[in-house]
């Protein structure tokens, strides 16, 4: 018995429309940059204080300016020249360490790669404390030239000197500064859901 020969399906119009915005959709999210953190450090205590202080004024007239319904003050112009000034001085002589959040499976292999102990793991440690920290903060690390492109960052070597010869709070700032990176979530909990 012989068949009828069938036409290709046709798909509604809807579907297909619906496919070209998923695949639109599915290229923004695959072309999403990682997350950064950045570690601001300033040891010059005088540039420190002049920044605070010129932010504390700032604060000041600008509420003075609401208190009096007004909507900008010749003090709050100099006041905000005045953190201008003190935000350049501190930036000048601050230095900033960038970390990257790395993908899943490089930051899990990191993890495998150090394993605790087995008197670490009894503590609860999920890594070694001792040898983990080097190398998450040098495998998220990243350092920008004058361009903006990535260059070569800081070894698992250097890191490992920072965090033996930076006083304890120092160095527990720098390898939070780059377990931070691996934290940060940019999705509104509002948006989750929404297709």
């Amino acid at each position: 018995m012989a068949t009828a020969p069938t036409t290709a399906a046709v798909p509604p119009a809807q579907a297909v429309a619906r496919d070209a915005h998923w695949a639109d959709k599915l290229a923004r999210l695959r072309a999403r940059q990682l997350p950064e953190y950045t570690l601001v450090i300033c040891d010059d205590q005088d540039a420190k204080q002049y920044l605070d202080e010129s932010l504390r004024d700032l604060a000041r007239c600008r509420m003075a300016d609401a208190e009096n319904g007004r909507d900008h003050s010749d003090a709050t112009a100099k006041a905000e020249a005045e953190v201008e000034t003190a935000q350049e001085m501190f930036d000048s002589v601050a230095l900033d360490l960038t970390f990257k959040a790395l993908p899943r499976p490089i930051l899990d292999g990191l993890i495998k790669r150090f394993p605790p102990t087995e008197a670490q793991a009894e503590d609860g440690d999920a890594w070694n404390p001792e040898t983990f920290p080097a190398a998450l903060i040098a495998a998220a690390h990243i350092e920008r030239d004058d361009n903006r492109h990535t260059v070569e960052g800081m070894s698992e070597e250097d890191a490992q000197e920072l965090l033996d010869s930076w006083p304890v709070a120092e160095s527990n700032a720098l390898f939070a500064a780059a377990w931070q990176a691996q934290q940060i979530v940019r999705t509104s909990t509002a948006e989750l859901g929404k297709g």
